[in-house]
C-alpha cells in the first residue's frame, strides 16, 4: 500500500520554470503544483504558464524547452497571482532544491506584484536536503558505496588519496556500459570507462573558464561575465571601454587564473578590434 502523508496542515509541493537562474531577475515561466490535504483527501493539481515579459535565456530553453511563442499568449504573473497565493493557502511547502530557487524566486515575483508571501509560518521541506544528509557526497560514503568497505584513517591524506583511487575504479566497474541522458535529451554513450579523456569529457564544465567560475562560455563561445554588474556580458568588450573595471578585477582578491585570463582576454580583444 502506497505511503500516505500524516498531515497536520495542507502541503503543497511545487516546481517552476524561469527564463533563467537569477531569482532576483529572472521570472516564471511555468509553475506547477500538487496539494496534498491535510484532511486526506485526493491531490490536488494546477499547472500554469506563464507570460514572464523578458527575455528568455537560451541556457534555460536548452534545459527547459520553453520558448518564448509558448508563452506569448499567455497570462502574466500578475493576472494569475491570486489563483496561485490561493491555491497554497496556508500550506507547507515541498520541492526539489526549492529553498535556493523556487521559494525565493516565487516569493520576488509576489513582491512585484504588491503580494506579500510570507514563509515564516510555513515548514518548508527540501527533498534535496534529505538527499545529501542521507546520501551524503563525501570521501567516506563514496568508499562505502563504491568499494564496500569502511575508509579507516579519513583525512589523512595519504589514506584519502589511496581510497580516491580506488573509488574511481569502483564507478568505472559499476557504470561501464552505462549511458547517460543530458537535461537536453541528449545521450552520451558510456561516458564512465577506463579511458581518461572520456572521464575528463563528462566531468569537466565546458562552460567554466576558471576554477572559480567567474568567467564561463556563453552559448556563442564568447567568454563572460559571470558575477558583478556585467553579470553575461563578453570580457573583452566590457574591459575595453571600462578600463577602470579591469584595473580593479588586478587589485582585487580575484584568483591568478581570473587575472591572467582576463588580461589575454582584453589583449586579444583589442588586437582583433585595432
Amino acid at each position: 500500500m502506497e505511503l500516505q502523508f500524516n498531515l497536520d496542515r495542507d502541503l503543497v509541493f511545487f516546481d517552476i520554470e524561469a527564463t533563467g537562474l537569477n531569482v532576483l531577475k529572472d521570472r516564471i515561466i511555468q509553475i506547477a503544483l500538487i496539494k496534498y490535504p491535510k484532511d486526506g483527501g485526493p491531490a490536488l493539481e494546477k499547472e500554469l504558464m506563464i507570460n514572464p515579459g523578458v527575455p528568455i535565456s537560451k541556457e534555460s530553453y536548452a534545459v527547459h524547452g520553453i520558448s518564448a511563442g509558448d508563452v506569448a499568449n499567455k497570462p502574466t504573473f500578475q493576472q494569475v497571482s491570486q489563483e496561485i497565493f490561493d491555491f497554497i493557502g496556508d500550506a507547507d511547502l515541498s520541492g526539489y532544491n526549492l529553498n535556493r530557487f523556487d521559494v525565493p524566486m516565487l516569493m520576488e515575483e509576489f513582491e512585484r506584484v504588491g503580494t506579500s508571501f510570507e514563509i515564516d509560518h510555513r515548514r518548508i521541506i527540501d527533498v534535496q536536503t534529505i538527499f545529501y544528509k542521507m546520501e551524503p557526497r563525501t570521501l567516506v560514503a563514496a568508499y562505502r558505496f563504491y568499494c564496500d568497505k569502511e575508509l579507516e584513517g579519513a583525512h589523512d591524506a595519504l589514506a584519502d588519496v589511496r581510497a580516491t583511487a580506488d573509488v574511481l575504479k569502483g564507478q568505472i566497474a559499476k557504470y561501464n556500459q552505462r549511458d547517460f541522458t543530458l537535461p537536453t535529451g541528449e545521450v552520451l554513450q558510456n561516458p564512465v570507462r577506463n579511458d581518461m579523456s572520456s572521464l575528463y569529457d563528462f566531468t569537466h564544465n565546458k562552460q567554466s573558464v576558471d576554477v572559480t567560475n567567474r568567467l564561463k562560455y556563453n552559448s556563442e563561445g564568447v567568454v563572460v561575465f559571470n558575477f558583478g554588474k556585467y553579470i553575461g556580458q563578453p570580457v573583452g568588450q566590457v574591459l575595453s571601454r571600462d578600463k577602470q573595471y579591469y584595473h580593479w578585477i588586478l587589485e582585487k582578491d580575484f584568483s591568478v587564473q581570473v587575472k591572467k585570463g582576463v588580461q589575454k582576454i582584453l589583449r586579444d580583444y583589442e588586437k582583433a578590434n585595432s
